[in-house]
């Protein structure tokens, strides 16, 4: 049986497991006595048919390129990174710290500051199950799941009873002074002409998308790249090559940690200008799916992460003006991931015997 074209493989597949979801979506908005095709309208209008609604989708899709991207390079050398929601959650008290306690100049400056700081919390929140998958052979499914039950309890901790201001009550910092906050795209010259309106889409949207490009130029562009990919495929055939598996493991789950945690530029530093509890709001496990829908490469992840963008902001508005509960975009979610994801290889198949079907037919008619 031969493959799939790489066209089919790339576009096609993806695109038939979305329509599958969209029409199981529909049948669960039916059973539930509500109109699919009013769900779908909302959602449209809502999230890209007007300037307001793309502010909130790209917004939501800052913060999943980023998680997404982590997945990804783990992913490539053959580790799945469980743990983004917790390394963000950290990455944001590295953007925290970072904010109130260094007084910076200017945003710009501030930016820089909070983006490297937000890496290196999430690298090191990551590279302790990186360590233990590496030396001691723990799953690090296992242990980046755990991680990031761990992270929530230390950030609760430290909101409470460390970083929350004399006189609040909320588990809160205090807000990030002025010249840390940063501008939206309202703000910016030129987008404030599409965005007239003040919307949560910020600067952070174009660090995500030059992130796109580094991890692409990373893992295809440069020896290292080589090296974790060949790891991925193969760990015997890259020992043998001299690639040193405690490297790659601790060195891919570094730059994952390190994407995972610049995420909280976005809704840290970027959204609420100040650390709250629940930071990371779920884009550590939406990067999963982001991931694993944008076949685990750059352009695929951030078509992947405006999807979702789409149905988080969409699911909003079906929650508001139509009497379709809001959990409703969870269920959508799922539909996606499962058929993206579980299965993905169920769709592939169908493809490929329609496929070589067509093979075959025309192989007779040539041989006619």
């Amino acid at each position: 049986m031969e493959r799939l074209p790489k066209w089919a493989d790339v576009a096609l597949v993806p695109l038939i497991s979305l329509l599958l979801a969209a029409i199981i979506a529909a049948l669960v908005i039916l059973a539930i006595g509500q109109d699919p095709w009013e769900a779908l309208t909302v959602m449209v209008q809502g999230s890209v048919m007007n300037a307001y609604g793309w502010g909130y989708t790209l917004y939501y899709a800052s913060s999943f390129m980023f998680t997404g991207l982590a997945v990804t390079v783990a992913f490539h050398a053959s580790l799945f990174n469980i743990g983004g929601e917790g390394q963000a959650q950290l990455g944001g008290l590295g953007v925290a710290l970072a904010c109130l306690f260094i007084p910076w100049p200017h945003w710009t400056l501030a930016l820089l500051g909070a983006a490297t700081a937000a890496a290196l919390f999430g690298a090191a929140w990551a590279a302790i199950p990186a360590y233990l998958q590496a030396r001691r052979g723990s799953h690090i499914v296992i242990t980046t799941i755990m991680f990031n039950y761990i992270a929530a309890a230390v950030l609760i901790f430290l909101l409470v009873d460390v970083l929350r201001p004399d006189g609040q009550m909320d588990p809160a910092t205090a807000r990030f002074p002025e010249a840390a906050q940063l501008p939206t795209l309202n703000e910016i010259p030129g987008f404030n002409l599409i965005f007239t309106s003040n919307v949560p889409a910020n600067v952070t949207l174009f660090i995500a998308l030059g992130m796109a490009v580094v991890v692409w130029l990373l893992l295809w562009r440069t020896r290292l790249g080589y090296a974790i990919r060949a790891f991925g495929k193969s760990e015997a055939a890259a020992r043998y090559a001299g690639i040193s598996p405690f490297a790659i493991i601790m060195v891919a789950m570094l730059i994952s940690g390190g994407l995972a945690g610049m995420m909280a530029i976005n809704n840290v530093m970027g959204e609420a200008e100040r650390l709250l509890q629940n930071s990371a709001s779920g884009a550590g496990f939406i990067g999963i799916a982001v991931a694993l829908m944008g076949r685990n490469h750059p352009v695929g992840v951030v078509l992947a992460a405006l999807l979702f963008g789409f149905l988080f902001q969409g699911g909003a508005e079906l929650g508001l003006w139509t009497k379709i509960p809001i959990e409703m975009r969870t269920v959508v979610q799922g539909l996606v991931i499962l058929f993206t994801g579980a299965l993905d290889v169920m769709v592939r198949m169908l493809l490929t015997w329609i496929f070589n079907l067509f093979r075959a037919g025309r192989a007779v008619k040539g041989a006619a």
